[in-house]
């Protein structure tokens, strides 16, 4: 499992070396959201799209 630190490392390597702090600071916001989110869906589980088209289907256009 990689560190936090390594985590950042990681990410400032792929960076442009003229990104801002903000820059930055969206990445590993981006980053900590999807590793939540995978972290959910591997506890929770997941759901249907079938499911997903009832409780959003109101709000989309077909």
């Amino acid at each position: 499992m990689n560190t936090a630190k390594n985590e950042v490392q990681s990410l400032l390597k792929k960076l442009p070396d003229d990104c801002t702090i903000e820059d930055i600071q969206y990445h590993l916001y981006v980053i900590e959201k999807v590793q939540r989110g995978i972290g959910r869906a591997k506890e929770e589980g997941t759901i249907s799209q079938e499911k997903v088209d009832k409780r959003f289907g109101k709000w989309t256009t077909k």
